[in-house]
């Protein structure tokens, strides 16, 4: 299907060009030069800055309250990352960003980690002064941002100018309704199934465990494995950090607690040009176990016209407290989708920064 130019809209993401022009006005701003692939087709890519903190534990700001006062009291030490340093399993680390913002009071912001951060289990929270939640950056905020940062499996090499996470930008109410998500699933098939599962603004999707040609239902992350560097592409052996999963005969997988899994949608997934999506990470309604730490999909993600026909989403799944019981065709989680204000200038597919366009099951792009 062609698409039209969309007439500019008053609520919605911002797209590309619009981030692009948000950094003209000062009201995005970084300490060192943008990357030349930093923008993102609804989002823009966060940076590392020079030095990092290990903290005793997690932690919010609360209102009034500064980041810096935090660290103060719950830092452990400070270290240099400008020639690159381990962070360890188990630790919570606070790390300064690059980028900093000065937003208007009809600009919010949200953030979450980059797709090959969440495939290697690797959890980041953005927070800023004052923040009451993570990841949620108020409209009329202005100041520094920080990435809470704790490695689950792996440890991991970052440095400065390491992207681990990214953030939206958008002005009003830009969700879709029920209504209009069954429109335009009829209209443009947001999931490949006849029966959508449409509920709470969301689309359900669902597991599939009868596996590939071979199988090959999932992997499961191997405990005291060497490092991983985040900045190396498929510089790892996948047998050295992954444990295959097979069908054996039974479509059916028990997570158990505190391990961390790969697997993949029985659906395949499509973003339309001119919205974008992102996968809501945890419903206790489907179970005790979390999807999906990296919830962006960028417009054309899954989309033909961008080489994405037949994208699956891949899921990252970790169950909590209880070993849990997978079953195939079960629901893991839900898309929901929002309006672009305009269309983007580049598609998700159409970038060299597209790794996990027209996607199977998929490990993250550091492995071989």
């Amino acid at each position: 299907m062609t698409h039209p130019e969309i007439k500019p809209r008053k609520t919605g993401i911002l797209p590309d060009s619009m981030i692009e022009a948000l950094f003209a006005d000062g009201i995005l701003q970084s300490s060192e030069k943008l990357d030349d692939d930093q923008i993102q087709p609804a989002s823009l890519d966060l940076r590392l800055g020079d030095k990092a903190y290990r903290v005793r534990a997690s932690f919010l700001p609360g209102k009034g309250n500064s980041v810096q006062s935090k660290l103060d009291r719950f830092k452990l030490h400070e270290f240099d990352l400008s020639e690159g340093a381990v962070l360890e399993t188990g630790c919570v680390y606070i790390v300064p960003l690059l980028e900093s913002v000065n937003l208007p009071q009809a600009i919010e912001a949200s953030a979450n980690p980059k797709s090959s951060t969440g495939r290697l289990d690797i959890f980041t929270r953005v927070i800023c002064d004052g923040s009451q939640g993570f990841d949620q950056i108020q409209a009329g905020y202005k100041g520094q941002l920080y990435l809470e940062i704790s490695p689950k499996t792996f440890p991991v090499v970052v440095r400065k100018g390491s992207r681990l996470s990214q953030i939206r930008f958008r002005k009003g109410n830009s969700l879709l309704s029920d209504v209009e998500l069954l429109a335009l699933h009829e209209q443009e098939t947001l999931i490949a199934t006849t029966n959508p599962n449409i509920h709470n603004g969301g689309i359900g999707m669902s597991i599939d465990l009868t596996g590939d040609e071979n199988g090959l239902v999932g992997y499961r992350g191997k405990r005291h494995t060497g490092v991983v560097d985040v900045d190396k592409k498929a510089a790892l052996d996948v047998v050295d950090y992954w444990e295959p999963i097979y069908n054996h005969g039974s479509s059916d997988i028990v997570l158990d607690p505190d391990e961390f899994y790969i697997l993949v949608s029985q659906e395949a997934v499509h973003v339309p040009p001119s919205y974008a999506a992102e996968m809501v990470p945890y419903d206790t309604l489907v179970g005790e176990f979390r999807v999906h730490y990296a919830g962006f999909f960028d417009p054309g993600f899954g989309h033909a016209a961008a080489g994405g026909l037949g994208a699956r989403g891949v899921l990252e799944v970790r169950s909590h407290d209880v070993p849990f019981i997978l079953e195939h065709g079960q629901l893991v989680g839900r898309l929901v989708y929002e309006h672009m204000i305009e269309m983007p200038k580049a598609l998700y597919g159409q970038l060299a920064t597209s790794n996990y366009q027209a996607q199977g099951l998929k490990l993250s792009k550091h492995f071989k």
